[in-house]
């Protein structure tokens, strides 16, 4: 499985070549089949933030979790959504609500002092979608995290040895998407037992478009 540039490049213009309707901004996604891997073992349970080199087209939508200073921070860092404590114990039960705000926002930061209960109230809907909260000290710089988590992508493999995820959209670079590309690449490779060994097959796809094998 290549680390090389031109190769990745190469799969890249031909995954955006092959994206079929255009009326959209399409996620460009990478596939990967992993083998030799036992599934029941941490290393079939690979569930990794990384943040991306770059910002893609569609930046992640974030929801912030705080009190005081740092909810108003947040507002002026121009997050997606500033939740307070009072309409969080609102939301308790609330399953409904729950699953759209976990449908809706792809990352949820919340401030230090309110995880237990933003564990009570969200983690049902949170961890099976790979969502689970990151916590924030209270003087934490909300500018700079919110600018990190613009960019970050979940890297999960949960019961089948297949990792699905985005790195990027069709209207950025083809090099800023190598370049992503690479960044997931580079963190299973400290994962995985053999490394890049361990990838069997490796895909390149636009939302719309068909599968383009990267050719080692």
């Amino acid at each position: 499985m290549p680390l090389d540039k031109n190769t990745l490049l190469d799969a890249v213009k031909e995954a955006k070549s092959k994206s079929g309707d255009k009326k959209f901004n399409q996620s460009v996604e990478l596939i990967l089949d992993i083998k030799e891997i036992d599934m029941k073992s941490p290393e079939g349970k690979i569930q990794q933030v990384i943040e991306l080199p770059h910002v893609t087209g569609k930046p992640n939508k974030i929801l912030v979790i705080a009190t005081g200073e740092l909810a108003m921070n947040a507002r002026n860092a121009k997050v997606d959504k500033v939740m307070e404590k009072p309409e969080l114990e609102d939301l308790a039960g609330k399953k409904k609500d729950l699953r759209k705000l976990a449908n809706t926002y792809d990352v949820f930061l919340a401030e230090a002092p309110l995880m237990p209960l933003v564990g009570r109230t969200f983690g049902p809907v949170l961890g099976p979608r790979g969502k689970l909260p990151v916590p924030v000290p209270p003087t934490a710089d909300i500018t700079v995290l919110v600018k990190r988590h613009r960019k970050t992508v979940v890297v999960r493999m949960r019961n089948q040895p297949i990792i699905q995820c985005a790195v990027g959209t069709a209207d950025m670079k083809e090099e800023e998407i190598v370049d992503n590309i690479q960044a997931v690449l580079r963190m299973l490779e400290g994962k995985l037992k053999r490394g890049l060994k361990n990838i069997k097959f490796a895909f390149i796809k636009t939302s719309m478009g068909t599968p383009v094998k990267i050719k080692p």
